[in-house]
């Protein structure tokens, strides 16, 4: 499975593909297969995403989880303080990075 990811524009947040969109959670990410560059042209030549770039992921019954650490940590937010992830309420969401 490839997912595509990138910056959002504004705020510099992490930023997923979805289909139609972005959204900040790697559980909204599609797969998308061969056409993951031609979207992140698109994407980054209509200034809705900064740096877009295809990466491998594994789809899994939690949804869509990045196959390289960097990305996972990405998707899940700042490791030095759980408080400020996007999961804060999940204490075992550092697990799911390593």
């Amino acid at each position: 499975m490839k997912l595509l990811t990138g910056n959002d524009l504004p705020t510099g947040d992490v930023t997923w593909w979805t289909g139609n969109g972005w959204s900040r959670h790697v559980e909204d990410a599609v797969d998308v297969a061969d056409k993951g560059e031609a979207i992140a042209k698109a994407e980054e030549g209509a200034r809705r995403v900064n740096g877009p770039y295809v990466i491998d992921a594994t789809a899994t019954a939690e949804g869509p989880r990045p196959a390289h650490i960097k990305d996972r940590i990405r998707a899940l937010g700042p490791t030095v303080r759980p408080d400020l992830t996007l999961k804060p309420a999940d204490a075992d969401a550092g697990s799911w990075v390593i």
